[in-house]
């Protein structure tokens, strides 16, 4: 059983990494592009706009570095204290393996295509890496880990991560060879909110760049 109450779902903003067209996975260590502070100020300004100055709002990152910096504009906007959010390993990208750090000319020059175009997914498993239902796993735990009493949340995560975590919430079908459910695409920068299973677009972002 999942919690209840709203949960407003973020990637977090382009970083240097996402600039570059480089394999992020788990890296904390990746800092945000000045156009990626500028899509965290304005996913900042569209929640304000949705819940107005201190909303009574838990806020949620994966640990990494990327996802704090995204979440501290954010919640600069709202009035909120981001010292006070929750941080949890189980948000974080999906793991790569031995691609992580690397470029995506370079993997796919030596591996052949290992995206999927139609979905904007992993088609081949990263070496050492994860797959999608391992993601599902760590996801479904931690939303059974919550706090049942109904309240609005903010979770911070990844592109991958976080079309799982909406694909789950909102009973999104498993594409195939998947084995998970999977969320479609959104552009970086883009808001979503989630409550009883129904996903609203908050904000659309203007850019889609890989993992």
């Amino acid at each position: 059983m999942f919690p209840a109450g709203r949960l407003f779902i973020a990637r977090h903003g382009e970083t240097v990494f996402n600039a570059a067209a480089r394999m992020q996975g788990n890296d904390a260590h990746t800092p945000l592009t000045r156009r990626g502070f500028a899509q965290a100020d304005a996913m900042g300004e569209a929640l304000l706009g949705t819940l107005g100055r201190e909303p009574a709002l838990e806020l949620w990152a994966s640990d990494t570095g990327r996802a704090l910096q995204t979440l501290a504009v954010i919640a600069e906007h709202l009035g909120l204290d981001w010292h006070s959010a929750r941080t949890d390993r189980r948000l974080a990208e999906i793991g790569v393996g031995r691609w992580e750090g690397r470029y995506y000319a370079d993997v796919t020059a030596e591996q052949g295509e290992i995206f999927d175009r139609a979905t904007g997914l992993f088609s081949a498993r990263p070496p050492e890496g994860e797959w999608y239902d391992g993601i599902a796993e760590r996801l479904t735990a931690w939303l059974r880990d919550l706090d049942l009493a109904p309240r609005d949340r903010l979770v911070i995560t990844h592109g991958i991560t976080s079309r799982v975590l909406r694909g789950l919430l909102a009973g999104c079908d498993a594409p195939p060879g998947v084995d998970a459910p999977v969320a479609p695409p959104l552009a970086q920068g883009s808001l979503v909110m989630i409550e009883d299973g129904v996903e609203t677009l908050v904000r659309t972002g203007e850019a889609f760049t890989p993992a």
